[in-house]
């Protein structure tokens, strides 16, 4: 079981905050996302006080759950945004966010995206190349603008973690190789629209060894004091995110004061300003998926299925890559069955669950699928027809709609016949 202090039974009920979970259910429906708002904040509150000791800024990677009302949340408490397209930047501004709190990422801008990101007064893009470099001095000069740029540097760190979601190896396609660094600030040097302001770098996701950390950092400080030797005003290094969060109660997360534990000390004597860019440690235990079970069956081997109405396209992870999520039955049960929890999705890898121990719930109940706020409802699709589900944020007894579901009228209201 993995409980929380916003996600609890109370006597033999599930409740968010102070809601039960089958009250959502019967006024919003199946599949149901649930999030708990306190959660959010005092994630971000345990965040900022492992740092505090640090000058730094903490950027929301948008990615991992760019719900309006969760980025709202986050920029009310002085939170800025990492973005990593012209749609994440949208949703940001939406959100209430300045836009000299947001910085936009991803290894491969579009032109139009550049415009957008320099129109807007970002407080800098992210280049992942000498050909970006060399496009965003371009239109930094059309637009009469100068760019302020931080540089990703690849340092060639191999993190242990999934390898779909390793990002510091020089094998994959992010960042700058620290082998082209002389040539990258060479360029600089000759591009008049470009302000070199930040080094930045990302090793991964889920990332449980501080060490890792530590390995990176000690790469990035040495380029950021050949950088300064260079004579390039660096006012940041960006640490990135990554920070890991607790899915399987038997794989506890590292607490993130062991990770401020080793970077402050390697960080505090520099004169700049450090960005952290959190996103699953903000957000991915404050919500959960709420699905209903349609149907119970075994097989000729005695084997147990609990067909519920949820699936991959709701939830891709374990399907993605093989992760963990606890599931629970919102009601109560003493008795516990082994099965697999499966959605019902035209696909073998439609699955939340393989030969799991689960609360001996019957057809009509519901499951909540645990940790499902972050890389869910942004990954959630449309395959076989599916309408993407409603979301609810919970602040103590408050309950709030803050995406409707989807209707069939919406799959097709783009389409031209």
């Amino acid at each position: 079981m993995l409980d929380s202090n916003f996600f609890r039974y109370t006597g033999t009920t599930l409740c968010c905050d102070d809601v039960k979970l089958e009250e959502l259910a019967a006024n919003f429906g199946t599949p149901l996302f649930v999030t708990s708002r306190r959660s959010v904040i005092e994630s971000y509150k345990a965040f900022e006080c492992a740092f505090e000791a640090l000058p730094h800024f903490t950027c929301y990677s948008v990615k991992a759950n760019y719900n309006l009302s969760v980025i709202r949340t986050l920029a009310e408490l002085g939170c800025g945004c990492d973005v990593n397209s012209a749609g994440e930047l949208y949703r940001a501004l939406q959100s209430g966010v300045s836009p000299d709190k947001i910085i936009f990422a991803g290894v491969g801008k579009r032109e139009d995206e550049i415009v957008y990101a320099l129109q807007s007064g970002v407080l800098m893009l992210k280049a992942e190349s000498l050909s970006e470099l060399r496009a965003i001095d371009r239109i930094a000069g059309e637009l009469g603008l100068t760019a302020s740029v931080a540089i990703r540097i690849n340092p060639n760190v191999t993190a242990e973690t999934h390898p779909y979601i390793t990002t510091g190896d020089s094998k994959e396609k992010f960042g700058i190789d620290e082998a082209e660094l002389s040539t990258v600030f060479s360029l600089l040097s000759r591009l008049p629209n470009i302000k070199l302001v930040g080094l930045d770098m990302h090793i991964g996701s889920q990332i449980f060894d501080p060490e890792y950390y530590v390995a990176a950092t000690v790469k990035l400080l040495a380029i950021f004091k050949a950088s300064r030797e260079l004579g390039f005003a660096i006012e940041f290094l960006d640490i990135g995110g990554g920070f890991p969060v607790t899915y399987d109660p038997l794989k506890p997360a590292t607490p993130i004061e062991h990770f401020a534990e080793k970077l402050v000390p390697m960080l505090l004597p520099l004169d700049v300003k450090v960005i952290f860019e959190p996103g699953r440690y903000l957000v991915a235990n404050a919500s959960v998926l709420l699905t209903r079970i349609l149907y119970k069956k075994s097989n000729h081997t005695g084997k147990q299925f609990f067909v519920v109405d949820a699936g991959m396209t709701e939830l891709i992870r374990p399907a993605l890559y093989q992760s963990h999520h606890e599931v629970q039955s919102v009601t109560f049960h003493e008795e516990e069955v082994i099965a697999d929890v499966v959605g019902p999705i035209c696909e073998s890898s439609d699955f939340f669950a393989r030969h799991r121990a689960i609360g001996a719930a019957e057809e009509g109940e519901l499951l909540a699928v645990m940790s499902a706020g972050a890389y869910a409802a942004v990954m959630s699709s449309n395959y076989n027809g599916r309408l993407r589900p409603a979301e609810v944020l919970v602040n103590g007894s408050e309950v709030k709609l803050v995406r409707k579901r989807e209707t069939l009228e919406q799959l097709v209201q783009n389409e031209l016949t």
